[in-house]
């Protein structure tokens, strides 16, 4: 029983029992009361009436006339004459009074009111001539003993009622003060940090006190937590001059864009070289220098801030790289907009320097020596060239991009229609080698009779005619319908575009009740970049879902998780940190440290930890050891 409960039990008791226990007094001292009232009225009355029978001198006659005149005005039940000798000579009785039928049978039974008989001695001088009882009527004493019941209970109830609306002030006073608790609690497990008003209540007071002071010294320790993993973020992966991405690193990025099946499938590359950097440090001195570097660098992180998916770099000494993905790469970060923005830092600092620029647009499948390859040719034609030379190749596209979005948009809507989709499954493997789910990534047969093809050729385009919504709506369709068929759990990833559809989250819902066996199976994750941009929306995402027995996750993370300003609130369920992170943990410490420190930050929010892209069997066993509750990549087998 809850608290509240017993407590309300608790006030209705205590006010029942004073209540009954009042009325209950209140009728026995009016009963008492009655009798004593009658008792003197009957005392009172015999010894009037036995003065006025002593005054006429034994005349029987007389005193008969005397006896009724009273009886007749004075509402009595009975009056008796005696003589000296103790025998009757008159006796008037009378039935019950008029207002008897008011006052019911059983309040009569249960409440007696006892007349005792008031005795009076009739003389006359010295000489005894009998005596006279006289018994009055008790109706009226129970007419007026019910009628004050009736009003006693009504003022009572009354006061109950009021005590009552007192009480439910009273106790929502305690109520709110503790549901507030036990609403912090809940949010814990959320893991979700709030604070409370505290109430006035002493007591209560110190309860939410303590309350507060554990959310908060949770939060701290949080937020400790995330900036000692971006410490480690930033020694793993980033150049310590720059806080860019360090050759390394940007080759891992480089590498996983180019084997994603699930990203945009181009983009380009681009080499930016200072010249003579060799000479600036012995013009300007070794620190004016790395200012001038760190201010290059942040010139690069400003331009390409906007485009979705790109990386910058610091390769080695005055070599810089940028990778930006999408069909749209040139157009979103220009190669002209990266040699005006390093202009305007060398015109700003006052430094006669010079820089060349040469990039490469690339494809998913080709190898990264091929591309790096094709980007060194690319500068080193824009170094020939002489002082902030511009050098872009391109790779050839593929015939199907010569559809024009017009065709594309209804090639897809066909697909669509037709449900010309199929999911293919990688398996995520725990430490003991059990599967936890699949990872389903969508194929698409968008021309008829044609091949399933991976997300890169056809994602572009989908998000271009903003189809995005309804593939994914499709894709969670087909991951439901294999659920159902085999009970094996799956996963299946949401572009960030579907959750922009204000419709795809009420459809997902509708979807996911239609299938409530299969939905807890269900595994829905969406890129880090998502909940970084639009947290909002993945948090309503997991608040929508999740209590339908779908679980929710982040892909591709690593990178950016400790910006992600209110990770605690956002009611996911696991992450999976990107290849580029994870990649070589085996060989690099520092890379080992934090993902470390990562998965245990994680862990300490109450979310599983997996690894994606995994194709180092080196990295497996390390990769365990760090904590991470599963792995997927080319090299995990069941």
């Amino acid at each position: 029983m809850s608290l509240i409960r017993q407590i309300w039990l608790l006030l209705l008791g205590t006010l029942l029992l004073a209540f009954l226990g009042s009325f209950a007094v209140w009728m026995a001292s009016s009963q008492g009361y009655l009798e004593t009232q009658l008792r003197m009225k009957n005392a009172d009355n015999a010894q009037a009436l036995a003065l006025n029978l002593s005054q006429q001198k034994g005349d029987a006659i007389a005193m008969e006339l005397a006896v009724m005149a009273m009886f007749d005005t004075g509402y009595y039940q009975r009056i008796t004459l005696k003589d000296a000798t103790g025998k009757v000579v008159f006796n008037q009785v009378s039935d019950a009074g008029g207002q008897q039928s008011a006052v019911p049978a059983w309040f009569v039974n249960l409440m007696p009111v006892v007349s005792a008989p008031g005795v009076a001695q009739v003389s006359d001088g010295w000489r005894a001539l009998g005596s006279v009882e006289v018994v009055s009527h008790s109706a009226f004493a129970h007419a007026q003993l019910w009628e004050g019941a009736l009003k006693t209970a009504g003022w009572l109830a009354l006061l109950g009622g009021v005590s009552g609306v007192l009480a439910t002030f009273g106790v929502r006073g305690i109520r709110q003060p503790l549901e507030a608790t036990v609403g912090q609690a809940q949010a814990l497990m959320e893991r979700r940090f709030i604070t409370v008003k505290e109430p006035r209540v002493p007591e209560l007071a110190r309860l939410s006190r303590a309350m507060n002071g554990v959310v908060m010294r949770l939060k701290a320790l949080f937020d400790e937590q995330a900036t000692q993993v971006e410490v480690l973020r930033q020694q793993a992966h980033c150049d310590p001059l720059t806080g860019l991405s360090h050759r390394a690193h940007f080759m891992t990025q480089l590498a996983s864009a180019l084997q994603d099946e699930e990203g945009a499938g181009t983009g380009v590359l681009y080499f930016l070289r200072v010249s003579d950097l060799q000479g600036l440090n012995h013009t300007l001195g070794h620190m004016q220098t790395d200012a001038l570097l760190q201010k290059l660098g942040q010139s690069l992180r400003e331009v390409t801030q906007s485009a979705s998916g790109a990386c910058v770099g610091r390769l080695n000494g005055g070599d810089f790289a940028v990778c930006v993905q999408g069909v749209d790469a040139l157009r979103e970060v220009a190669p002209q907009a990266c040699v005006q923005a390093w202009q305007g830092v060398l015109s700003r600092e006052g430094v006669s320097a010079s820089f060349a620029l040469g990039g490469v647009t690339w494809a998913r499948g080709m190898s990264e020596p091929q591309v790096l390859a094709a980007a060194d040719s690319a500068l080193a034609r824009a170094e020939a060239r002489g002082p902030f030379a511009v050098e872009v190749g391109h790779s050839d596209e593929g015939a199907d991009r010569v559809l024009g979005e017009d065709a594309w948009r209804q090639s897809l809507l066909e697909a669509l229609a037709e449900r010309r989709g199929r999911l293919v499954t990688f398996p995520v493997v725990d430490r003991q080698g059990k599967l936890v789910h699949h990872e389903c990534p969508m194929r698409l047969q968008v021309a008829r009779d044609g091949a399933f093809e991976v997300a890169s050729t056809w994602l572009p385009m989908a998000l271009r005619t903003a189809l995005m919504s309804q593939i994914d709506a499709l894709a969670v369709s087909l991951a439901l319908e294999a659920i159902s068929q085999d009970r094996v759990p799956r996963g299946v990833n949401l572009s960030p575009a579907s959750l922009l559809d204000s419709g795809f989250v009420p459809r997902m819902r509708a979807l996911l009740m239609a299938s409530p066996k299969a939905t807890r199976l269900l595994w829905l994750e969406v890129a880090e970049s998502a909940a970084v941009e639009r947290f909002e929306l993945v948090r309503e995402l997991c608040k929508q879902l999740r209590p339908l027995g779908a679980r929710i996750g982040l892909e591709h993370a690593g990178e950016r998780l400790t910006r992600i300003e209110f990770l605690f609130e956002a009611g996911l369920d696991y992450v999976k940190l990107d290849a580029s992170v994870i990649q070589g943990v085996s060989r690099d410490a520092a890379r080992a440290a934090f993902v470390q420190a990562t998965v245990g930050m994680l862990h300490g929010l109450g979310l599983q930890v997996y690894a994606e892209g995994v194709s180092d069997g080196a990295d497996v066993p390390v990769l365990f050891q760090l904590g991470l509750d599963g792995l997927t990549g080319p090299v995990m087998k069941l």
